[in-house]
């Protein structure tokens, strides 16, 4: 009895962790990583699926401010740096890319929090990125609009019902 309790609580802390770190280096094939991302945020939508919606990635965005520790991710000189978003069935992959290599933050909706400031700010598990507000931002507005929505109807399918 005592063995399990310890085996589900290792594991509940592993889990924690992992949701806490879900940022991967996705510049060349990891299937860990997306393993995990499958896992957590679900499968890819189909590519009927993608059509049937409007699509499911926005368009490349500039990344104007990040939190700390983000910023080991960002080029440190004075490129721009871009990123862009995918939609899944239980939460987003923000994707990063920083010269050659790519780097991909699994978000689900539950952890979503969006800021419409001075362009967008999206933050999640103690962190955080800002778009600038430029014109590949105003062509993502309908984009960001399917995506709250998804966000709306994944709290609703997962919130507890009002007695």
């Amino acid at each position: 009895m005592l063995f399990n309790y310890l085996l589900i609580s290792l594991n509940k802390t592993i889990f924690e962790w992992l949701i806490k770190e879900m940022i991967f280096t996705t510049t060349h094939s990891n299937r860990e990583a997306r393993e995990l991302i499958n896992d957590l945020l679900g499968v890819p939508y189909t590519f009927i699926q993608s059509l049937k919606m409007g699509g499911i990635g926005s368009k490349r965005m500039i990344i104007e401010e990040t939190s700390e520790n983000i910023g080991s991710l960002l080029n440190k000189v004075s490129d721009i740096n871009y990123g862009n978003i995918e939609l899944r069935p239980n939460g987003v992959i923000l994707m990063i890319n920083k010269g050659l290599q790519n780097y991909s933050w699994a978000i689900p909706y539950r952890q979503l929090v969006i800021y419409k400031t001075n362009g967008l700010s999206i933050h999640a598990q103690g962190k955080f990125i800002r778009f600038t507000d430029n014109k590949t931002f105003k062509e993502n507005k309908n984009f960001f609009k399917k995506m709250l929505e998804l966000k709306a109807e994944n709290h609703e399918k997962y919130s507890l019902p009002i007695l």
